[in-house]
């Protein structure tokens, strides 16, 4: 069964709020961040930043909020973006 077709809530979630994460890849902007070109890198790969919320989405799947506080940005992402950050 691939990612997409489970229910992600019927889980824990992957990451606490307060946890510090960093992304697998680039993460570009794909029309739900504001003022923000579609297609605009966000995010590198690599950058750290701090779960500070855990949403849904449609019923389905866990929506991360990110805070990258050294580009001042919060972004909502999914487990499979992210990665645990050491230290």
């Amino acid at each position: 069964m691939s990612a997409d077709a489970t229910i992600e809530i019927e889980r824990p979630p992957a990451f606490d709020v307060g946890q510090k994460v960093r992304t697998r890849d680039p993460v570009r902007n794909d029309g739900t961040y504001p003022g923000e070109p579609i297609g605009a890198v966000l995010v590198d790969a690599g950058e750290v930043g701090y779960v500070c919320g855990i949403g849904t989405f449609l019923q389905r799947y866990r929506i991360y909020a990110v805070d990258f506080f050294a580009r001042g940005r919060v972004i909502g992402m999914r487990a499979h973006e992210l990665q645990v950050a050491d230290g």
